[in-house]
This record gives structure tokens, sequence and C-alpha cells, in this order.
């Protein structure tokens, strides 16, 4: 299966919607289907951005790349 590869912005607007599916009472099983991603891959992301804005992910993502260089 190939790496869909989201931007830390696709990734904070997918926990945005789907914190808001979560608040309406679904489970997380019916959010990985809506928002596209499995269980497995929406807790990780949680974990990484979960209450993060989106120029925090940048700076994030930034500075792991200089990092790793």
């Amino acid at each position: 299966m190939a790496k869909k590869g989201y931007t830390p912005e696709q990734i904070i607007n997918k926990l945005r919607e789907a914190e808001i599916i979560l608040s309406q009472g679904e489970a997380v099983a019916v959010i990985g289907k809506k928002i596209g991603v499995s269980d497995h891959i929406y807790y990780r992301w949680r974990k990484e951005y979960g209450g993060m804005r989106v120029d925090q992910a940048r700076r994030l993502k930034v500075l792991e790349q200089a990092r790793s260089t």
C-alpha cells in the first residue's frame, strides 16, 4: 500500500475533524473511516500532533529535518 504522506497542515485538519466526530459520540473505527486513515494512524497522529496549531506543527517538522541532517 502506498504512503500518502500528509502534510502537517492536513494532519492537524484531519485531527480537528476527528475531534468533532468524536464529540458526536462516534467510535474511533468510524472516525478512521471518515477521515481516511486507520485507527493506528489516528492514534499516532493524536500522540504526535494532538493540541498543536498548524504553525507549531510546521516548526516541529523543520526542526526534525534540521536535526536529521
